[in-house]
Protein backbone atom coordinates (compact mmCIF):
# COMPACT_ATOMS: atom_id res chain seq x y z
CA UNK A 1 0.00 0.00 0.00
CA UNK A 2 3.12 2.12 0.74
CA UNK A 3 4.75 1.41 -2.57
CA UNK A 4 1.43 3.34 -4.18
CA UNK A 5 1.42 6.19 -1.92
CA UNK A 6 -1.85 5.10 -0.41
CA UNK A 7 -2.87 4.52 3.68
CA UNK A 8 -3.58 2.02 6.02
CA UNK A 9 -6.11 1.61 9.06
CA UNK A 10 -4.94 -0.90 11.50
CA UNK A 11 -7.71 -1.71 13.83
CA UNK A 12 -6.53 -2.91 17.10
CA UNK A 13 -9.73 -3.18 19.07
CA UNK A 14 -7.90 -2.77 22.90
CA UNK A 15 -6.93 0.73 24.21
CA UNK A 16 -4.90 -1.25 26.65
CA UNK A 17 -2.41 -2.50 24.58
CA UNK A 18 -2.77 -0.05 21.56
CA UNK A 19 0.31 1.67 22.56
CA UNK A 20 2.44 -1.78 21.57
CA UNK A 21 0.61 -2.78 18.69
CA UNK A 22 2.34 0.55 17.03
CA UNK A 23 5.51 -0.38 19.02
CA UNK A 24 5.42 -3.10 17.16
CA UNK A 25 4.19 -2.07 13.52
CA UNK A 26 7.35 0.52 13.55
CA UNK A 27 9.46 -2.14 14.03
CA UNK A 28 8.23 -3.85 11.48
CA UNK A 29 8.17 -0.74 8.62
CA UNK A 30 9.97 1.38 10.23
CA UNK A 31 9.96 3.96 6.87
CA UNK A 32 5.94 4.10 7.75
CA UNK A 33 4.50 7.38 9.68
CA UNK A 34 2.45 5.71 12.43
CA UNK A 35 -0.21 7.33 14.33
CA UNK A 36 -2.46 5.62 16.63
CA UNK A 37 -6.70 6.98 17.61
CA UNK A 38 -9.23 5.09 20.29
CA UNK A 39 -11.75 6.62 21.80
CA UNK A 40 -9.95 7.93 25.55
CA UNK A 41 -7.99 10.17 23.65
CA UNK A 42 -8.94 14.35 24.51
CA UNK A 43 -11.68 15.31 22.08
CA UNK A 44 -9.04 17.78 20.80
CA UNK A 45 -6.17 15.77 20.19
CA UNK A 46 -8.17 13.01 18.97
CA UNK A 47 -9.88 15.77 16.23
CA UNK A 48 -6.18 16.68 15.32
CA UNK A 49 -5.37 12.83 14.47
CA UNK A 50 -8.29 12.15 12.18
CA UNK A 51 -7.45 15.68 10.68
CA UNK A 52 -3.83 14.53 9.93
CA UNK A 53 -4.39 10.85 8.72
CA UNK A 54 -7.13 12.72 6.44
CA UNK A 55 -4.19 15.47 5.42
CA UNK A 56 -2.00 12.42 4.69
CA UNK A 57 0.24 13.62 7.19
CA UNK A 58 0.03 9.71 8.48
CA UNK A 59 0.62 6.54 6.41
CA UNK A 60 -1.02 3.86 8.82
CA UNK A 61 -3.70 4.52 11.40
CA UNK A 62 -3.45 2.17 14.49
CA UNK A 63 -7.17 2.80 16.04
CA UNK A 64 -9.72 0.98 17.34
CA UNK A 65 -13.87 0.33 16.42
CA UNK A 66 -13.82 4.50 16.64
CA UNK A 67 -13.28 4.63 13.22
CA UNK A 68 -15.89 2.42 11.85
CA UNK A 69 -19.11 5.17 11.22
CA UNK A 70 -18.29 8.96 9.87
CA UNK A 71 -14.69 8.70 8.38
CA UNK A 72 -14.36 9.56 4.81
CA UNK A 73 -10.22 9.07 4.02
CA UNK A 74 -10.48 8.27 -0.17
CA UNK A 75 -6.60 7.72 -0.27
CA UNK A 76 -6.52 5.06 2.71
CA UNK A 77 -7.10 1.40 0.57
CA UNK A 78 -6.08 -1.07 3.21
CA UNK A 79 -7.48 -2.35 6.22
CA UNK A 80 -5.97 -5.04 8.45
CA UNK A 81 -8.10 -5.96 11.59
CA UNK A 82 -6.43 -8.04 14.48
CA UNK A 83 -8.82 -10.50 16.34
CA UNK A 84 -11.55 -9.95 13.69
CA UNK A 85 -13.03 -13.06 15.26
CA UNK A 86 -14.27 -10.84 18.26
CA UNK A 87 -16.24 -8.15 16.10
CA UNK A 88 -19.57 -8.38 15.10
CA UNK A 89 -20.71 -8.97 11.38
CA UNK A 90 -22.04 -5.13 11.27
CA UNK A 91 -19.00 -4.11 12.52
CA UNK A 92 -16.66 -5.83 9.91
CA UNK A 93 -19.04 -4.10 7.36
CA UNK A 94 -18.99 -0.91 8.53
CA UNK A 95 -14.91 -0.95 8.78
CA UNK A 96 -14.70 -2.69 5.66
CA UNK A 97 -16.79 0.44 4.31
CA UNK A 98 -13.69 2.73 5.38
CA UNK A 99 -11.97 1.54 2.57
CA UNK A 100 -12.47 1.56 -1.36
CA UNK A 101 -13.69 4.96 -1.40
CA UNK A 102 -11.37 6.30 -3.96
CA UNK A 103 -10.51 4.54 -7.51
CA UNK A 104 -7.73 2.70 -6.56
CA UNK A 105 -8.42 -0.82 -5.58
CA UNK A 106 -9.09 -1.96 -1.86
CA UNK A 107 -7.96 -4.68 0.32
CA UNK A 108 -9.32 -5.93 3.89
CA UNK A 109 -7.49 -7.98 5.99
CA UNK A 110 -9.39 -9.94 8.41
CA UNK A 111 -6.89 -11.80 11.39
CA UNK A 112 -7.15 -14.14 13.96
CA UNK A 113 -5.31 -16.00 15.97
CA UNK A 114 -4.61 -19.61 14.57
CA UNK A 115 -3.58 -21.17 17.75
CA UNK A 116 -7.62 -20.39 19.03
CA UNK A 117 -10.10 -22.63 17.14
CA UNK A 118 -12.86 -20.46 15.27
CA UNK A 119 -15.92 -20.55 16.94
CA UNK A 120 -18.95 -21.39 14.71
CA UNK A 121 -20.38 -18.04 14.90
CA UNK A 122 -17.29 -16.00 14.29
CA UNK A 123 -16.71 -18.58 11.38
CA UNK A 124 -20.32 -17.22 9.63
CA UNK A 125 -19.55 -13.63 10.33
CA UNK A 126 -15.73 -13.82 8.48
CA UNK A 127 -17.55 -16.19 5.56
CA UNK A 128 -20.12 -13.80 5.28
CA UNK A 129 -17.91 -11.03 5.22
CA UNK A 130 -15.91 -13.00 1.98
CA UNK A 131 -19.20 -13.63 0.24
CA UNK A 132 -20.76 -10.58 0.08
CA UNK A 133 -18.27 -8.48 -1.37
CA UNK A 134 -19.85 -6.75 -4.24
CA UNK A 135 -21.48 -3.09 -4.35
CA UNK A 136 -24.74 -3.20 -2.94
CA UNK A 137 -24.04 -6.70 -0.52
CA UNK A 138 -25.00 -4.38 2.92
CA UNK A 139 -28.40 -5.88 2.89
CA UNK A 140 -27.73 -9.58 2.15
CA UNK A 141 -25.11 -9.18 5.02
CA UNK A 142 -28.04 -7.57 7.44
CA UNK A 143 -30.33 -10.38 6.82
CA UNK A 144 -26.84 -12.93 7.75
CA UNK A 145 -26.32 -10.98 10.97
CA UNK A 146 -30.35 -11.32 11.47
CA UNK A 147 -30.27 -14.77 10.84
CA UNK A 148 -26.61 -15.23 13.51
CA UNK A 149 -27.42 -12.99 16.31
CA UNK A 150 -31.52 -13.30 16.32
CA UNK A 151 -33.99 -9.88 16.13
CA UNK A 152 -34.55 -8.06 19.45
CA UNK A 153 -38.07 -6.91 20.64
CA UNK A 154 -36.70 -3.32 21.18
CA UNK A 155 -38.61 -1.12 19.27
CA UNK A 156 -41.49 -3.91 18.58
CA UNK A 157 -42.37 -2.33 14.76
CA UNK A 158 -44.63 -3.96 12.47
CA UNK A 159 -42.99 -7.35 10.78
CA UNK A 160 -44.53 -8.28 7.48
CA UNK A 161 -46.29 -11.32 6.28
CA UNK A 162 -47.58 -13.80 9.45
CA UNK A 163 -44.64 -13.51 11.57
CA UNK A 164 -46.49 -9.74 11.94
CA UNK A 165 -49.34 -12.07 14.22
CA UNK A 166 -46.73 -12.15 16.69
CA UNK A 167 -43.89 -10.01 15.87
CA UNK A 168 -40.18 -11.33 14.91
CA UNK A 169 -38.85 -12.19 18.56
CA UNK A 170 -41.59 -13.84 19.76
CA UNK A 171 -41.91 -16.16 16.19
CA UNK A 172 -38.02 -17.02 16.55
CA UNK A 173 -38.26 -17.60 20.38
CA UNK A 174 -41.53 -20.05 19.21
CA UNK A 175 -39.49 -22.22 16.61
CA UNK A 176 -36.55 -22.48 18.86
CA UNK A 177 -38.85 -23.79 21.65
CA UNK A 178 -40.25 -26.09 19.23
CA UNK A 179 -37.13 -27.39 18.21
CA UNK A 180 -35.91 -27.95 21.79
CA UNK A 181 -39.09 -29.83 22.51
CA UNK A 182 -38.55 -31.97 19.56
CA UNK A 183 -35.02 -32.81 20.31
CA UNK A 184 -36.07 -33.58 23.70
CA UNK A 185 -34.29 -30.83 25.35
CA UNK A 186 -36.15 -28.39 28.35
CA UNK A 187 -35.66 -24.65 27.12
CA UNK A 188 -35.51 -22.25 29.64
CA UNK A 189 -38.39 -20.05 30.44
CA UNK A 190 -36.68 -16.64 31.45
CA UNK A 191 -38.91 -13.66 32.96
CA UNK A 192 -38.39 -10.49 31.70
CA UNK A 193 -37.34 -7.91 34.56
CA UNK A 194 -38.91 -4.27 34.46
CA UNK A 195 -37.07 -1.53 36.31
CA UNK A 196 -39.39 1.38 36.77
CA UNK A 197 -37.75 4.15 38.47
CA UNK A 198 -37.12 7.96 38.55
CA UNK A 199 -34.48 7.76 35.62
CA UNK A 200 -33.11 9.34 32.83
CA UNK A 201 -31.03 6.92 31.08
CA UNK A 202 -30.73 6.63 27.63
CA UNK A 203 -27.80 6.78 24.83
CA UNK A 204 -27.90 11.03 23.60
CA UNK A 205 -27.57 11.45 20.10
CA UNK A 206 -24.98 13.95 20.44
CA UNK A 207 -22.89 11.17 22.18
CA UNK A 208 -23.44 7.97 19.63
CA UNK A 209 -24.71 10.12 16.49
CA UNK A 210 -25.51 6.80 14.50
CA UNK A 211 -29.26 5.66 14.76
CA UNK A 212 -27.61 1.70 13.78
CA UNK A 213 -24.91 2.25 16.27
CA UNK A 214 -27.14 3.20 19.27
CA UNK A 215 -29.66 0.66 18.31
CA UNK A 216 -27.14 -2.15 18.26
CA UNK A 217 -25.72 -1.20 21.57
CA UNK A 218 -29.30 -0.67 23.36
CA UNK A 219 -29.77 -4.29 22.35
CA UNK A 220 -26.06 -5.36 23.77
CA UNK A 221 -27.09 -3.79 27.13
CA UNK A 222 -30.71 -5.61 26.62
CA UNK A 223 -28.83 -9.11 26.43
CA UNK A 224 -26.31 -8.71 29.29
CA UNK A 225 -27.08 -11.42 31.66
CA UNK A 226 -23.66 -10.84 34.23
CA UNK A 227 -21.74 -8.01 36.10
CA UNK A 228 -18.59 -8.66 33.39
CA UNK A 229 -20.74 -8.22 30.29
CA UNK A 230 -22.39 -4.56 31.78
CA UNK A 231 -18.40 -3.59 32.10
CA UNK A 232 -17.47 -4.52 28.53
CA UNK A 233 -20.01 -2.69 27.70
CA UNK A 234 -18.92 0.03 29.10
CA UNK A 235 -15.47 0.26 28.07
CA UNK A 236 -16.53 -0.06 24.72
CA UNK A 237 -18.43 2.64 24.64
CA UNK A 238 -15.85 4.95 26.44
CA UNK A 239 -13.27 3.43 24.20
CA UNK A 240 -15.52 4.59 21.05
CA UNK A 241 -17.48 7.61 22.05
CA UNK A 242 -15.58 8.62 24.88
CA UNK A 243 -16.24 9.53 28.52
CA UNK A 244 -19.76 8.72 29.55
CA UNK A 245 -22.10 11.41 30.11
CA UNK A 246 -24.46 11.09 33.02
CA UNK A 247 -27.79 9.33 31.23
CA UNK A 248 -25.59 6.68 29.86
CA UNK A 249 -24.39 5.88 33.63
CA UNK A 250 -27.57 5.61 34.57
CA UNK A 251 -28.44 3.33 31.50
CA UNK A 252 -25.32 1.58 32.96
CA UNK A 253 -26.54 1.58 36.24
CA UNK A 254 -30.34 0.18 35.40
CA UNK A 255 -28.44 -2.96 33.45
CA UNK A 256 -26.76 -3.49 36.73
CA UNK A 257 -30.19 -3.30 38.67
CA UNK A 258 -31.70 -5.90 36.32
CA UNK A 259 -28.50 -8.26 36.57
CA UNK A 260 -28.78 -8.08 40.27
CA UNK A 261 -32.27 -8.57 40.07
CA UNK A 262 -32.41 -11.65 37.66
CA UNK A 263 -30.20 -13.26 39.40
CA UNK A 264 -32.24 -13.43 43.05
CA UNK A 265 -35.45 -13.81 41.15
CA UNK A 266 -36.87 -10.85 41.20
CA UNK A 267 -39.43 -9.84 38.09
CA UNK A 268 -39.97 -6.26 39.21
CA UNK A 269 -38.77 -2.90 41.14
CA UNK A 270 -40.81 -0.39 41.02
CA UNK A 271 -41.84 2.99 42.59
CA UNK A 272 -45.22 2.91 44.15
CA UNK A 273 -46.32 5.97 46.04
CA UNK A 274 -43.46 6.23 48.83
CA UNK A 275 -42.60 3.02 48.28
CA UNK A 276 -40.19 1.42 46.15
CA UNK A 277 -41.65 -2.75 45.32
CA UNK A 278 -39.68 -5.67 45.06
CA UNK A 279 -41.63 -8.67 43.10
CA UNK A 280 -41.56 -11.58 43.87
CA UNK A 281 -39.91 -11.45 47.63
CA UNK A 282 -40.55 -14.87 50.22
CA UNK A 283 -38.29 -13.31 52.97
CA UNK A 284 -37.42 -16.22 55.79
CA UNK A 285 -38.36 -15.06 59.47
CA UNK A 286 -34.26 -14.86 60.26
CA UNK A 287 -34.24 -11.60 57.52
CA UNK A 288 -37.25 -9.73 58.84
CA UNK A 289 -34.86 -8.35 62.55
CA UNK A 290 -32.32 -7.86 59.54
CA UNK A 291 -34.76 -5.77 57.55
CA UNK A 292 -36.36 -3.74 60.35
CA UNK A 293 -33.00 -2.82 61.59
CA UNK A 294 -31.92 -1.66 57.98
CA UNK A 295 -34.48 -0.51 56.32
CA UNK A 296 -37.64 0.30 58.63
CA UNK A 297 -41.26 0.97 57.85
CA UNK A 298 -40.90 -1.49 55.34
CA UNK A 299 -44.22 -3.07 54.29
CA UNK A 300 -43.82 -6.70 53.64
CA UNK A 301 -46.78 -8.87 52.16
CA UNK A 302 -46.40 -12.59 51.99
CA UNK A 303 -49.67 -13.20 50.21
CA UNK A 304 -48.83 -11.08 47.34
CA UNK A 305 -45.09 -12.15 47.53
CA UNK A 306 -44.10 -8.34 47.22
CA UNK A 307 -41.96 -6.21 50.05
CA UNK A 308 -42.33 -2.39 49.89
CA UNK A 309 -39.20 -0.45 50.86
CA UNK A 310 -39.57 3.62 51.83
CA UNK A 311 -38.17 5.74 49.17
CA UNK A 312 -34.81 7.13 49.73
CA UNK A 313 -34.80 10.67 49.39
CA UNK A 314 -32.00 13.00 50.29
CA UNK A 315 -30.81 14.36 53.28
CA UNK A 316 -32.24 17.98 53.37
CA UNK A 317 -35.20 19.36 55.20
CA UNK A 318 -37.09 18.93 51.98
CA UNK A 319 -35.98 15.48 51.56
CA UNK A 320 -36.35 14.77 47.85
CA UNK A 321 -36.90 11.56 46.43
CA UNK A 322 -33.61 9.85 44.93
CA UNK A 323 -33.13 9.98 41.39
CA UNK A 324 -30.89 8.42 38.63
CA UNK A 325 -27.51 6.83 39.60
CA UNK A 326 -28.62 7.21 43.44
CA UNK A 327 -31.99 5.55 43.65
CA UNK A 328 -30.58 2.68 41.32
CA UNK A 329 -27.72 1.90 43.31
CA UNK A 330 -29.74 2.10 46.48
CA UNK A 331 -32.08 -0.38 44.85
CA UNK A 332 -29.25 -2.81 44.48
CA UNK A 333 -28.16 -2.64 48.11
CA UNK A 334 -31.60 -3.59 48.88
CA UNK A 335 -31.35 -6.26 47.00
CA UNK A 336 -27.71 -7.41 48.04
CA UNK A 337 -28.81 -6.86 51.75
CA UNK A 338 -32.12 -8.56 51.95
CA UNK A 339 -33.24 -10.08 49.13
CA UNK A 340 -32.48 -14.25 49.52
CA UNK A 341 -31.05 -15.57 46.45
CA UNK A 342 -32.56 -18.16 44.52
CA UNK A 343 -30.63 -21.25 45.81
CA UNK A 344 -30.51 -19.96 49.28
CA UNK A 345 -34.39 -19.80 49.24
Amino acid sequence: ELLREGQVFYVHNRVQSIDRAVARLRELVPEARITAAHGQMHEHELEQVMLDFWEAKADVLVCTTIVEAGLDVSNANTLIIERADLLGLSQLHQLRGRVGRGGERAYAYFLYPPEKPLTETAHDRLATIAQHSDLGAGMAVAMKDLEIRGAGNLLGGEQSGHIADVGFDLYVRLVGEAVAEYRGESPADEAEVRIELPVDAHLPHRYVPSERLRLEMYKRLAEVRTLEQVDEVRSELVDRYGPLPGAVENLLAVAVLRVKARTVGLTDVNTQGNFVRFVPVDLPDSTRVRLDRLYPKTVVKPALHSMLVPRPTTVTVAGQPLRDVAVLDWAARVIDDIVPSRSAS
